[in-house]
């Protein structure tokens, strides 16, 4: 069994559901087929007994903390666990000193469990790499974040890399059925009896999180008294009770806000209004600022819309500048109809593309200096012949006269057939036309 650093002496019976439901063997374990599967590399490993340093990293209640005691269990090895949050430098060395010793002096290797590793600074995480490389610990890394932000280059390049994904409807269904069903460990001996509809709500609600649905199932068992048969019958009112609403896994600071908000903006791009609705629903839920939802929509329309709406960009710096007056939690309706106008307007992105490729001839094509008739007349029309044989539009039939306004001309804007695009497009055409004679 591990060592823990704060020991409790809770009994089996005493511990919470969810931590007496934990695997005790690698068949018991549910879901995560991508790394456990036959054959897939992480089995073979366990089975092996020849896991090494490794990071479980992935969303919580996705079964990392009991592969990690899955682990322990089966390792020959001394197994200590500590938690980042509570762990300073000085313990960290005090407990790799200790592994050091035991491998001089009898060969036998410690096996350290280090949860929420992300919360270790970077100091910390340098204290680490010599034990790791030597091999005086195996080190088992658990975080909730993506630990190409959190974990510095040097440790984790001495890991392996474990990704533990949120558990299918399927995968929370078998731990739930066997957590009603199992009189030992579970809540067998308590006779639940789970409406149809309240186990569909537990399931869904648990959001992919095992742990999340086992606390719910414990306090709707523990809460309901029992009734006829000495059956205990939970109804969707005592699960909708039990689970009530679910916190928004989001974190401002780390790959959830950089995914979510392009989950945001593809979905826009891709005229999908209740897609771009919901992952904007979930970023304002879990508190983003507004104002950098705001942002995103001003640069999707201007960026995947374009011309080909130009009305587009007016609603989103309208919806800009609501945002600004209002705050949440009224600032949500014009960001909504900003969002859904965007999404629902014909795309473009002729504009975006046309900047990007005068940017680049700009600073890598020739050299083109300001043609003499197109220059300021103010000052030097007669000494330079600054503005000398310019064309003014508005002279002519149609406001527009033919002339040269860029040496070398090259075209950049190429406009698309949708929208308001369509119209520039036969527009351009005609006056991009070979001259014709006089």
């Amino acid at each position: 069994m591990a060592e823990e650093l704060f020991p409790t002496e809770l009994k089996a019976s005493e511990l919470p559901l969810a931590a007496r439901m934990a695997p005790r063997r690698l068949e018991d374990f549910t879901g995560q087929e991508h790394i456990l599967g036959p054959g897939k590399m992480l089995r073979r490993l366990v089975e092996s007994g020849k896991l090494s340093s490794a990071l479980f990293f992935g969303p919580p209640g996705s079964g990392k903390t009991a592969m990690a005691r899955l682990v322990a269990e089966l390792s020959k090895s001394k197994v200590l666990e500590l938690n980042a949050v509570l762990a300073g430098v000085a313990e960290l060395k005090k407990v790799l000193e200790a592994a050091k010793y035991d491998r001089a002096s009898s060969g036998r290797r410690t096996l350290l469990l280090l949860d929420e590793i992300h919360h270790f600074n970077r100091t910390q995480q340098d204290v680490l790499n010599p034990a790791v490389e030597r091999g005086e610990v195996i080190l088992i890394g658990l975080t909730t974040e993506n630990p190409s932000f959190y974990v510095n280059a040097a440790l984790l390049s001495r890991f392996t890399s474990f990704e533990f994904k949120p558990l299918s409807v399927g995968d929370l269904a078998g731990i739930l059925d066997h957590a009603v069903l199992d009189a030992e460990f579970g809540l067998g001996k308590r006779r639940l009896e789970i409406d149809p509809d309240a186990r569909e709500h537990l399931l869904r609600m648990a959001s992919g999180d095992a742990r999340r649905l086992l606390n719910a199932l414990e306090l709707a068992a523990l809460s309901t008294p029992p009734g006829k048969g000495a059956k205990r019958r939970v109804t969707l009112a005592v699960a909708e009770e039990s689970i009530q609403r679910r916190a928004v896994r989001y974190d401002k600071k780390s790959d959830d806000h950089y995914d979510h908000i392009s989950a945001f903006i593809k979905s826009m791009r891709g005229s999908d209004p209740d897609a771009a609705l919901y992952w904007m629903a979930k970023m304002l839920t879990a508190g983003e600022d507004p104002r950098f939802i705001a942002r995103r929509i001003l640069i999707a329309a201007a960026e995947d819309v374009g011309n080909a709406d130009f009305r587009a960009l007016v609603v989103a710096q309208a919806a800009f500048q609501a945002v600004e007056f209002l705050g949440m939690p009224e600032a949500r309706i014009p960001l909504a109809q900003a969002a859904i106008y965007v999404a629902t307007a014909p795309k473009s992105n002729a504009s975006y593309l046309a900047i990007d490729s005068a940017m680049k001839e700009a600073s890598q094509g020739p050299s083109r200096e300001v043609p003499n008739h197109l220059r300021d007349a103010s000052l030097d029309r007669e000494t330079r012949g600054h503005g000398k044989g310019y064309r003014y539009p508005h002279d002519f039939p149609g406001h527009w006269v033919r002339q040269d306004y860029m040496p070398d001309p090259k075209t950049f804007y190429e406009p698309s057939d949708q929208g308001d695009e369509k119209r520039i497009a036969e527009f351009l055409k005609k006056l991009r036309e070979p001259k014709k004679a006089a």
